[in-house]
């Protein structure tokens, strides 16, 4: 899958799938050193991932600040030729200034055993 840099960061559309709606998503980050990875409250509401009465907020802290979020598994999570089946996505409000939908931290690079090429600027499965 092709890398697109905007301001010299890397982004990527995915694919997530929960409770039998896929939702794609344009404007996702490739971060590796975001530990998990993390979506817009806003963007994925439609297939109803909202925070329950069951689920524990928590405040996250990162470079651009911190924030409440609240953590939801999905079906699948999808980039390019990259799956991770079953995985635990973080969902935050992500007002961070710019226009971003999601981050897909280490714990899917490493789950789908994602390959960086940054001379060809692909994401990749390891061969």
């Amino acid at each position: 899958m092709r890398l697109t840099l905007r301001d010299g960061i890397p982004f990527v559309a995915a694919q997530l799938s929960c409770q039998g709606h896929t939702l794609n998503l344009e404007h996702v980050m490739i971060d590796t050193g975001s530990a998990s990875s993390i979506f817009a409250a806003d963007q994925v509401a439609a297939p109803g991932i909202f925070p329950s009465p069951q689920d524990t907020i928590y405040r996250i802290r990162g470079v651009g600040g911190s924030e409440f979020v609240f953590t939801r598994q999905v079906d699948r999570l999808v980039a390019g030729e990259l799956q991770v089946r079953d995985p635990m996505i973080t969902v935050g409000a992500m007002n961070y200034g710019f226009e971003i939908y999601g981050i897909l931290g280490m714990d899917f690079l490493l789950q789908a055993r994602a390959m960086i090429d940054l001379h060809r600027l692909e994401l990749l499965p390891a061969t």
